[in-house]
């Protein structure tokens, strides 16, 4: 019998390493996992409908090709997810990661936020919808843990 193998999504905050030390500690716990993200580069998130589309005098419509061409990849990827992380951080209000939190919650998926205490209230709705909110990438990887091995260590 085959082991499944886990998708996650790792959506949210791209400035600090976080999706790395969830990949890392992953691996050290031997836990049968694939992760995708949006496109962490920032430049390239915003500039692909232009890049690839043709160039646009209005800053709205330069947005728009973009958001439209990454809404097919986040869209994919929280469908075929079986589990959605979420990392809010201080320095940038994180939209889009509200909104794919909406999309997974739409789609009946697990979600898991990641944040610090000081975002408690103006995150109060997602944490409701979520199956668990953590303070740490390690709190994230023992939850994954538990529930691809069951094991609690």
């Amino acid at each position: 019998m085959s082991e499944k193998i886990w998708q996650l999504y790792l959506s949210g905050e791209i400035h600090t390493n976080w999706r790395d030390e969830i990949k890392t500690l992953c691996v050290q716990k031997q836990l049968p996992v694939i992760t995708n993200s949006p496109n962490t580069i920032h430049e390239d998130s915003d500039d692909c409908g232009v890049n690839i589309l043709g160039a646009e005098a209005d800053k709205f419509w330069h947005d728009h090709k973009g958001a439209s061409i990454n809404s097919i990849r986040n869209s994919t990827l929280i469908k075929n997810t079986d589990i959605l992380i979420v990392k809010f951080g201080d320095k940038y209000r994180q939209w889009n990661a509200a909104f794919d939190t909406g999309i997974a919650k739409a789609l009946n998926k697990p979600i898991i936020t990641l944040h610090d205490d000081n975002l408690n209230h103006a995150l109060k709705e997602i944490n409701q919808s979520a199956a668990a909110s953590c303070r740490s990438v390690n709190q994230v990887v023992k939850i994954l843990s538990y529930i691809i091995k069951g094991e609690l260590k």
